[in-house]
Order: structure tokens, then sequence, then C-alpha cells
């Protein structure tokens, strides 16, 4: 394959779980279930990871036990900075409204139970925290800087931490709207698409923050790369069972992803030929330059995106209301 520079066709992430760099780096790693929801623990010394990992939120029972374990979670970030229901929150929606898959920031904060205003005037209840949310839209909309406008809030409401909630990109479609991302890191936003802003940390604006992201949108790369390796897959499942009798008798489509698979380069000569020899790394870069210079490389989210969106949306202030909150 010839030497270019990719670094403009760069594969656009926001998962620490698509950076196979950033896992090699990390010093500690647990994975566990819970409810069964699989979860990742990322830890470093400056920083905490968690990535809740699941299959489905379009029925009431699977999204009401990925509320709870996104709740559980988020409750373990918070007790690292020793919040209680005197500390003051600053929930942050990032995001276009006007985008569906880009609009979970902005939905998410009209669920957040808001309680400042009523602190204020010293009417609320115990159980409740003093909370302030707002979504300062995006700054090709507002011509305002995310920074600068969250940065703006901050000195006038002076909270003790920030929980920042935005749409992500991944670079694995089995994870996008089926995977939550926590993390007291800070964002950049917009970086899923290519259109980096000022980052917002605790570095940058001198708090505690905590993000908390959902993978809504992929690159049509990224879907070419995913389906060259399950259509490998699918041959070697297929390949090691067609022998078999009891594989003559199913009737119906089988999830070979389940099976233990085994690859060898010889198969995946006979595939695809000479892209088959191709190793992971020189197969992406093969698919950015052929889509990405021609402007095919487009960003995609599923079809049911409004239903998947507002169920998404649902299940993090859940989760950050009965935190934050005892409700």
């Amino acid at each position: 394959m010839h030497s270019i520079d990719l670094k403009k066709y760069e594969l656009r992430t926001d998962m620490v779980l698509d950076d196979n760099k950033e896992l090699k780096s990390n010093k500690e790693r647990k994975t566990y279930v819970n409810k069964g929801v699989n979860v990742s623990l990322i830890l470093d010394d400056s920083y905490s990871y968690v990535t809740l990992e699941f299959s489905d939120i379009t029925d009431t029972d699977h999204k009401d036990m990925v509320s709870l374990v996104f709740k559980e979670e988020l409750e373990k970030f918070l007790k690292m900075y020793n919040c209680n229901l005197k500390t003051k929150y600053l929930i942050v929606g990032l995001g276009n409204i006007k985008s569906t898959p880009d609009s979970l920031g902005p939905l998410t904060i009209d669920k957040i139970i808001t309680t400042k205003h009523l602190f204020d005037i010293n009417e609320v209840g115990d159980n409740f925290s003093c909370v302030s949310a707002f979504s300062p839209g995006v700054t090709g909309v507002s011509g305002i800087e995310t920074y600068s406008y969250v940065k703006g809030v901050l000195s006038m409401v002076k909270p003790d931490i920030l929980i920042i909630v935005d749409a992500l990109s991944s670079s694995s479609i089995s994870r996008v709207n089926k995977s939550i991302q926590i993390s007291n890191k800070g964002i950049m936003p917009g970086s899923g698409i290519g259109n980096e802003r000022k980052e917002l940390s605790e570095k940058t604006l001198g708090i505690p923050v905590i993000s908390v992201g959902v993978p809504t949108i992929t690159s049509a790369s990224t879907i070419v790369f995913d389906t060259i390796n399950y259509m490998m897959k699918n041959y070697a499942y297929n390949k090691e069972n067609q022998n078999k009798k009891s594989y003559k008798l199913i009737t119906k489509p089988v999830n070979y992803l389940k099976s233990n698979l085994s690859i060898n380069e010889d198969d995946k000569k006979t595939l695809l030929g000479l892209v088959g020899m191709l190793s992971e790394d020189e197969l992406k870069e093969l698919i950015y330059e052929v889509l990405t210079p021609i402007g095919y490389n487009l960003m995609v989210s599923p079809k049911e995106i409004d239903f998947l969106i507002d169920n998404l949306s649902s299940i993090l202030s859940f989760g950050i209301n009965n935190t934050i909150h005892k409700l």
C-alpha cells in the first residue's frame, strides 16, 4: 500500500474504548456485568472512564435496567468529589436541538429538575440539591464559543461541580446508541466530527467536570470497515459449519458473532483477495483514502434515531436527577 498522509482522514471517535493507543497506555482496566449491562472501567492517575454497553433500550424493562446502572455509576463519580445535598450543580447540555442525533444534550436538560431559583427564595425541600441547567447551543448558531458561554454562566452561578451531557461519535457501529460513557477528564465539543472547540475540563474551568455522553453517529468508513469484518466472520462461520448435519436444518439467519470463530489468512485472501491481506490499520486507511476526498465519508445515524434519542435523554435525566436529588 502506498504512503499517504492520513491525518486529515483520521478516524474520529469520542469513545475511549475505540482508541487502541489509549487502552494500551492505561494502567488499570476492569470489566464486569451489572443487571445485564456490560461495564468497562478504565483508571489512570488523573482520570477515570466508565463505559456502559447494552443491547436494547426500546422496551421499558431494558430502559429501566440501563437507567439504574447509569445512576449507580454516576453516583460513584460524584462520591469522588464528596458530593451531597449541599453541593451546587450546573448541568450543561451540549449540542444542536435542530439536529436529532446532536439533540441529546438539550433534550436531557429539558428533563432535569432545576432548583436554584427555589433556593434563592428559600422554598425548596430538604431532599433537593441546588441545581442550575442550560443548553448553550452550538457556536455556528449562537456565534459564541461554547467555552466562553459556559465560563460566563459559571461566574454567575458559582457551582461546586459541572456535569456536561453531549452526543458523541464512535468508530464502532456496535456502540452507536448502545453505550454511555462517563468521565472526569472533560470534553472537547465537536471533536467527533472534526470541529474541535476549546476544551471543557477542570483544568480550563477550575471546578470538577463530569462528562456524560452517548455515541449517536458513526462514519460511513466505519460502517464499511465493520461490514468487511462481519463478512469475513460470516464466511468463517459458514465454512466451519457447512458440513454439520445440524447446520443443514437451520431455516432462519444465525447470529454468527456469538460463535467462537477463527479467521485465518487463507480465508481472508480467498474471500477478499488483496484487500483481505491488509492489516486492520491498512484497511482503515484504504477506506478513508477512498471515501473522504470525494466527500462520501458521511456521518450516519440509525433511522429510528428520534425514538432512541428520546429514550436516551430519559435515561440520562433519570440518572442525574436521582443522583443529585434524593427523590
